[in-house]
């Protein structure tokens, strides 16, 4: 077990924690930030206290994540600089609005939003159609889009190269838990990695490869009414955010990797 103190908490521990965890030496980052590696030593040891420009300067240049920005800020000494505004407020009506217009243009093909921890904030009509017979259990708010892919009640059954798919939603937690950090995350990740594989059978049960040219990505191959469907996921953020709320928002898309997914998924909806 580790303890933390006061003074790990305080900014120059955590900007020096963020540099080398980013890899990056203290002359890298002063140049970076126009500064000058004494002065990020002094920063660094707490013989300096930045200036809120500098912390936020130097938090933009380590790719801190916004949320982590402020807590850096208020380690400093600083009022937190971005809002964090829920996602039902007025103020967010627009961006509502917005991307409810974008996932529902989307459609046939499957689009969702996601915050921070995976919880599905919304979603259209070619999502609702792959969460044919879920478990309620697994529907109940808040939706998670990890519980939901990888329970062995849930998708995972029917995601015919399972363990390759796996593989690569357990790789993209591990990537977002190294940049944010984040405890709840990492217990996110701990559940559903434990969770056995729901497919016995190692990949595709129908002996395709899925590295076959017709694949330009790793698609999901996932079952539906009897019909095999291929599908590469795309994850869209929003630049320069100034709200921790809408920083931590990602649609993913969910475009057809074959045209006989095309085909079906356009007759299903007709």
């Amino acid at each position: 077990m580790t303890t933390t103190t006061a003074e790990d908490r305080a900014v120059g521990p955590l900007l020096r924690a963020w540099r080398e965890q980013r890899r990056v030496s203290q002359l890298e980052l002063a140049l970076r930030a126009d500064s000058s590696a004494r002065h990020i030593s002094f920063i660094e040891t707490g013989r300096s206290r930045p200036s809120e420009e500098m912390v936020l300067r130097l938090a933009e240049h380590l790719d801190v994540p916004v949320r982590e920005r402020n807590a850096l800020l208020l380690a400093a000494g600083y009022a937190p600089h971005y809002s964090e505004t829920p996602l039902a407020a007025p103020e967010l009506d627009a961006l509502r609005d917005g991307i409810e217009r974008l996932i529902q243009g989307y459609e046939p093909y499957p689009a969702l939003v996601l915050d921070a921890m995976y919880n599905v904030v919304a979603a259209n009509r070619g999502i609702l159609m792959l969460l044919d017979d879920i478990p309620e259990s697994l529907l109940a708010p808040p939706l998670n889009a990890m519980r939901l892919t990888l329970h062995p009640e849930g998708m995972a059954p029917r995601i015919r190269n399972l363990r390759a798919w796996r593989g690569h939603l357990l790789e993209q937690m591990e990537r977002q838990i190294a940049l944010r950090r984040s405890e709840p995350l990492r217990a996110l990740y701990e559940e559903v990695a434990a969770y056995p594989l729901a497919r016995e059978d190692d990949e595709d049960d129908d002996g395709e490869e899925l590295d076959a040219p017709a694949y330009f990505a790793l698609p999901m191959r996932i079952e539906h009414e009897g019909r095999v469907l291929s599908f590469v996921s795309s994850i869209s953020t929003f630049n320069t955010p100034m709200d921790v709320t809408v920083a931590e928002l990602a649609i993913e898309t969910f475009l057809p990797a074959d045209p006989a997914t095309v085909k079906y998924l356009q007759g299903f909806v007709s």
